[in-house]
């Protein structure tokens, strides 16, 4: 009797605590959103983050199978150096501009290599058909959003303000990839609540660009 009782209890717990496929999924989904996102305002950083968490393993779901080259070390220092070189160009006058520039076609790479590299269970075309849209897509219009911000900042403040914007974007990026990576349906959420504004933005800079 005390063995089937035990039996019975040791098979709801495992029921319990065992994570659906699904969830799995859903949370891989969420992280890869949130990842791509925070390319759109550093192109490197979150790809560096996701590297090193990787590689030593801290929390998280990891990265896919197909993706574990990400976690090693050559592709760590080498994330690593890019996000350094690109992180103190935003604070060189003129360049932070010309970073602007190729800033959204790179955003849109990595956001997209951001999202792959986390998606779990997923058919290869669903995935990267999602990777491009949700990641690469989403980069690119965040990167874009950023953008704007900087050349309204340099007319209104003659550009003495894009050094603080820089390190407000700097700040979001790594907040919004460790969110990613240790909540990501929180990061989720945070991406969708914040996506509304940025199309706002985006639109109002192109229309400004072609009037």
């Amino acid at each position: 009797m005390n063995d089937h009782v035990m039996e019975l209890t040791i098979g709801l717990t495992t029921t319990l605590w065992t994570m659906p496929e699904w969830v799995g999924t859903l949370f891989s989904v969420a992280m890869g959103i949130g990842l791509a996102a925070a390319c759109g305002l550093r192109v490197f950083l979150p790809l560096f983050i996701a590297s090193v968490l990787a590689h030593f393993g801290v929390g998280g779901i990891g990265l896919s199978e197909d993706f574990g080259w990400m976690a090693e070390w050559p592709v760590m220092v080498a994330l690593g150096v890019a996000t350094a070189i690109e992180l103190l160009a935003y604070y060189i006058p003129v360049i932070d501009h010309a970073l602007d520039a190729v800033a959204v076609p790179l955003s849109t790479v990595a956001g997209t290599v951001a999202a792959m590299s986390t998606f779990l269970d997923l058919p290869p075309l669903l995935s990267w058909g999602l990777a491009l849209i949700a990641g690469g897509g989403l980069a690119g219009l965040v990167s874009t959003g950023t953008a704007a911000t900087r050349v309204a900042s340099t007319v209104k403040t003659a550009g003495l303000g894009n050094p603080v914007l820089a390190t407000v974007e700097t700040v979001g990026a790594l907040l919004l990839s460790m969110l990613a990576w240790f909540a990501p349906l929180i990061a989720l959420v945070v991406v969708v609540v914040l996506l509304v504004p940025v199309v706002r933005l985006v639109v109002r800079y192109r229309r400004r660009r072609t009037s």
